[in-house]
């Protein structure tokens, strides 16, 4: 199944990727830093490059300048709830994997609700529904029946799901959903289906697809990224890029954002074959902030305090807070199997005032899915 952005892909294949970025001079990085802005995928690049490393600060500086011009001091929060760790896939890195022998658990709609509830009370307004692929236990009927019931508590709810279709999406919106994230975890076609030796997630070109289907069917936002430390983060960075640019030139009526997970412990699974360090981290955003000046940028709660705090006066501008990422773990105790490590446990109102102290307005509504009508 070929998709506009595989064309796009084929005009980069690895190996012109990596010497493109193995070239590149510190001259060049400068040169990059100048014309904030303006993509160009030679730019991007030379921020990635190993010649811009001892130039990090200034790119940094840079970075800082276009997001405050953007998006000022303005910091979004959102809650993920986890409503169901079964799993049809047998990724090698996550914990949630089929041949993973954990505790697993689907939420009634109930038990969902009472979840939302919980998040709702803490002063969340947006909220991302997340579940392992598996159409037994959360079919898209299970959304559709689900987002109704708990919309009224939200300005806005999106979903990390598995793949549908543009007619599944399209029953999505239709329930109050505005937006997905879809990870492509890896763009290299070989490291990906050494990664996913099994199930639906298997297919890389229809992984590929999937935000332009998103987008096709009405959904607002579109949240991409890989699992940083599955492969070289300067390369995955680079193709993160492209991706991100392409949406936002043919997926206009949709905002982009990008998601910046690394791997994190989890039951069973691998270590990082490509760690990505802290410097690596700010790098890689900075780099990817100065090319895409309206992409929004998310943190979650894989990252220590002192990280995020850091990188949100960088380039972040949406952070999640008191995360728990087991089916049931906000508003009860459950033996069902987290899918990572937390590494900032702060409740939101920790973070809130940790984000105020260094001259932020943490805004927790900034969007309501009546905007729908006038897009």
């Amino acid at each position: 199944m070929d998709t506009p952005f595989q064309n796009v892909l084929a005009e980069w294949p690895p190996e012109r990727v990596a010497a493109l970025i193995a070239a590149a001079t510190a001259d060049e990085a400068r040169r990059a830093r100048a014309e904030a802005g303006r993509f160009e995928p030679r730019r991007l690049a030379a921020l990635l490059a190993p010649a811009a490393r001892p130039e990090l600060e200034a790119q940094a500086q840079a970075a800082s300048a276009v997001t405050r011009r953007r998006f000022g001091w303005t910091m979004q929060f959102f809650a993920p709830l986890y409503v169901s760790n079964y799993c049809c896939n047998a990724c090698v890195y996550c914990g949630f994997n089929r041949r993973a022998a954990v505790a697993r658990r689907a939420l009634s709609l109930d038990e969902a609700e009472a979840e939302a509830d919980w998040l709702a009370r803490q002063g969340f307004a947006h909220l991302l529904l997340v579940a392992g692929d598996d159409r037994m236990h959360t079919p898209p009927a299970y959304f559709e029946a689900l987002i109704p019931r708990i919309a009224g508590r939200f300005a806005s709810i999106q979903a990390e799901i598995y793949g549908l279709s543009r007619e599944e999406y399209a029953g999505l919106v239709t329930a109050g959903c505005d937006g997905i994230t879809m990870f492509q975890e890896t763009y290299d076609p070989a490291r990906y289906r050494a990664l996913h030796p099994a199930g639906p997630k298997a297919d890389y070109a229809d992984r590929l697809a999937t935000p332009e289907r998103a987008a096709a069917a009405g959904l607002t936002f579109l949240g991409i990224g890989t699992l940083l430390g599955l492969h070289d983060w300067r390369t995955e960075a680079f193709y993160t890029g492209l991706h991100a640019d392409h949406l936002q030139r043919t997926c206009w009526r949709s905002n982009v954002a990008i998601s910046f997970p690394r791997m994190r412990p989890a039951h069973g699974c691998m270590p990082p074959p490509c760690p990505v360090g802290d410097a690596d981290l700010v790098q890689l955003m900075t780099a990817l902030r100065i090319q895409l000046p309206d992409v929004g940028m998310t943190l979650s709660t894989r990252e220590p305090a002192g990280l995020r705090e850091q990188l949100a006066r960088i380039c972040a501008t949406k952070l999640s807070a008191g995360a728990c990422t087991s089916p049931g773990g906000y508003s009860e105790k459950t033996d069902a199997e987290p899918q990572f490590d937390v590494a900032d446990h702060r409740p939101l109102a920790e973070v809130r005032a940790a984000l105020a102290r260094i001259g932020f307005d943490p805004v927790l509504k900034d969007w309501d899915r009546a905007y729908h009508a006038v897009r």
